[in-house]
């Protein structure tokens, strides 16, 4: 039901064509989700991420075995099928799940003692931070479990009472790389029904800390696991600071030049006038815009990345996308509660971004090239100033002049097209 709302949220936004290019979107989606590209600008969190990126992947081939398990009856099902590759396969979980291991115990440091920069911004605060923590904390309850379960089972063959598909009563060493000596160290001096009640225990507490993590994963930030691959194949693939016009406008100003297109326009082409100029509110924002809001993991690559939140500025692109998703939230739980039509006295610009906010950005677009999974930031915030300049005629009287020469004189400066070429006279 919460993925349903996601995506009923998701598409409360405007209509927009990502269809084209395909074979582009999915060489982006391959190097840039999935292959973690430009995770790897900064080499040391970009290995912690892939230690876990990988564990996590990689581990659902033993989690598909306990799921057979559980309805068969069996354990370790695969083993006689796959004889010494069995072997080298868990192998390499477990070397992975210690690599995830060491790797989210740094990332809690990271947050919680070393506490860097980018981790400890005020929009941080409160449900985020917590989020953080329980994510990083959830992992490390699941990987003991996988420990207790092939540590105790590990132990249990020794002894020649492992239950495992194929060797009842066999003695010797299941031979993976890690409980094999985390097994005996820790549990070798137990009973029978000791070890079967830790392994017993790992196994169900792994299996239930799948199912925890997988019902809170939609009301956590980590959905971006989901969410990414779609998020970066509906990329926008344009050249980074290719502004889009509105077609309505565009349109209407090629009529005005054109007299003869005047003359034979038909009212009935082209396209309906727009409800609104730019966005106010999440409703007029396209959905890939909402995509990005939801696809965020608060990583903070772009508000570190921005020279204005370097610089002290309030603007922080990370911020512009959790308002985004909050306010889609507020706006989800509004419709279902009160139906399409109910105005909650609310906006996104306005009530959860601010105007000195939109104006601090530079449109350097440093946001959109950090961002692990090309979310844009900067396409948003364009959105809320159109809106604030063409709705509401608002704009930072820095701008004021420079656009009334536009209009006046065709340029940003203070002469007339006649006179522009007066400084060439000058000697």
């Amino acid at each position: 039901m919460r993925i349903i709302q996601i995506r009923k949220n998701i598409f409360l936004g405007r209509d927009l064509d990502r269809s084209d290019n395909a074979s582009e979107r999915w060489r982006t989606m391959l190097l840039v989700a999935f292959g973690q590209k430009k995770m790897f600008q900064n080499p040391i969190p970009a290995f912690l991420h892939l230690a876990i990126y990988a564990a996590f992947v990689v581990t659902q081939i033993e989690l598909i075995e306990i799921l057979i398990d559980g309805v068969s009856g069996y354990h370790r099902i695969f083993m006689p099928y796959l004889g010494g590759f069995y072997t080298f396969l868990i192998s390499f979980i477990e070397i992975l799940s210690v690599l995830a291991f060491v790797a989210t115990f740094a990332f809690l440091a990271r947050r919680n003692m070393l506490k860097v920069p980018r981790l400890v911004k005020s929009e941080l605060n409160g449900w985020p931070k917590l989020d953080a923590n329980l994510i990083l904390i959830f992992e490390i309850v699941l990987i003991s479990f996988i420990f207790m379960m092939n540590g105790a089972d590990e132990v249990l063959y020794n002894m020649g009472l492992a239950h495992a598909n194929g060797v009842d009563g066999q003695t010797g060493s299941y031979g993976f790389a890690i409980s094999q000596y985390v097994g005996p160290a820790l549990f070798g001096g137990m009973s029978e029904a000791g070890l079967i009640i830790v392994e017993r225990v790992g196994w169900w507490g792994h299996i239930m800390m799948v199912f925890l993590f997988l019902n809170y994963l939609p009301y956590s930030k980590h959905f971006h696991v989901v969410l990414a691959f779609p998020n970066v194949y509906y990329s926008n693939l344009e050249e980074k600071g290719r502004f889009t016009n509105m077609e309505s406008v565009t349109n209407e100003v090629k009529l005005m030049l054109d007299p003869s297109a005047v003359a034979h326009a038909d009212p009935s082409e082209g396209s309906a006038a727009p409800q609104r100029f730019g966005a106010k509110d999440v409703q007029d924002l396209t959905w890939k815009n909402l995509l990005d809001a939801y696809s965020c993991t608060e990583c903070g690559r772009c508000s570190d990345a921005c020279p204005a939140n370097q610089t002290g500025k309030l603007l922080s692109p990370r911020k512009i996308m959790m308002d985004t998703r909050d306010r889609i939230e507020e706006v989800g739980k509004n419709i279902k509660k009160h139906g399409a039509d109910y105005d909650d006295g609310k906006s996104l610009f306005g009530s959860y971004i601010t105007d000195e906010e939109i104006w601090a950005c530079t449109t350097c677009n440093a946001c959109v090239q950090e961002c692990p999974v090309n979310i844009d930031p900067l396409d948003i915030i364009m959105e809320l100033r159109r809106y604030s300049v063409m709705e509401e005629s608002k704009m930072p009287s820095e701008l004021t002049g420079m656009l009334t020469n536009i209009e006046n004189n065709g340029a940003p400066w203070q002469f007339s097209q006649a006179s522009r070429l007066n400084w060439k006279d000058e000697n």
